[in-house]
């Protein structure tokens, strides 16, 4: 059963974002990311873990794979409904709970490992998300984090997207700031130590071209999605960004694919 969780305005609003279009599909571009932070984490059998902002479960499912009680949350049930599937498909088993990554429903010091695979850097109030990661894991467990770079290509296209974009509410931070590895370091403080790094990229085949991206993500991805509506009275506008996308698309591949770089972080609560 998904717990029923009361949401502000903004979260409501965050909520329907994510839950338009097809973000399965996205995952499932992304899948290995999931199997990428999960192995840095060294997740081992028998431990209690939480993946936070889940989505359909990359890293979810992955750590449960390998033996771990897992807790999946995000703030979006129809994605925790998609992982539902996937996981009885995997045969394993995940509790699957919506939350805020802001404001998790969990005591202090429940888990031995809390990652994000992509999930905590959309929460709109970096040190909230943050301060929550490192509450629930235990001394001497794990915080695990793979997010967007702001360099990399999606840390592009939200910068692609933000002079067509509304205002952000105030007090929100840019999601791939979570990927600059100062900018993480502050947030997570002396609360955690052993902080080890990497970034990597992603090899992404999926888009033959510019054109072919544009399209996958203005059909499936939410925050794509809520730009193009909010230009939907401005035909030129909504031209301009959708040429801007193309050609960051086109500019990203070589030799029929394109690199999306993004940060591990694993730290040690202390």
């Amino acid at each position: 059963m998904t717990d029923t969780v009361v949401l502000s305005d903004l979260k409501a609003k965050h909520r329907a974002m994510w839950a338009s279009g097809d973000y399965p599909a996205v995952a499932e571009v992304v899948h290995d990311l999931g199997d990428v932070l999960v192995a840095a984490c060294d997740v081992r059998p028998g431990q209690r873990v939480l993946d936070v902002g889940a989505g359909t479960g990359n890293a979810a499912i992955a750590a449960a794979a390998r033996g771990a009680g897992v807790v999946a949350s995000d703030l979006t049930p129809e994605l925790l409904d998609v992982g539902r599937r996937l996981a009885a498909q995997a045969g394993v088993d995940v509790a699957w709970q919506q939350a805020d990554a802001e404001d998790l429903p969990y005591p202090d010091a429940s888990f031995d490992v809390v990652l994000s695979c992509i999930g905590a850097m959309f929460a709109p109030h970096h040190q909230q998300a943050a301060d929550e990661l490192v509450r629930v894991v235990r001394p001497g467990g794990t915080v695990g984090l793979a997010s967007w770079t702001p360099g990399g290509f999606i840390g592009r296209m939200f910068a692609t997207m933000k002079p067509f974009a509304p205002a952000p509410p105030p007090g929100a931070q840019p999601p791939p700031l979570w990927g600059d590895e100062d900018h993480v370091r502050a947030l997570l403080g002396d609360r955690v130590t052993d902080v080890r790094t990497q970034v990597r990229s992603l090899p992404v085949t999926a888009f033959p071209d510019g054109e072919a991206f544009r399209a996958f993500f203005a059909a499936r991805y939410g925050p794509t999605i809520a730009v193009r509506r909010s230009l939907a009275d401005d035909p030129d506008r909504l031209a301009a960004l959708d040429a801007a996308l193309r050609d960051l698309g086109d500019a990203a591949l070589e030799d029929g694919a394109m690199g999306w770089e993004y940060l591990v972080v694993v730290a040690t609560r202390a």
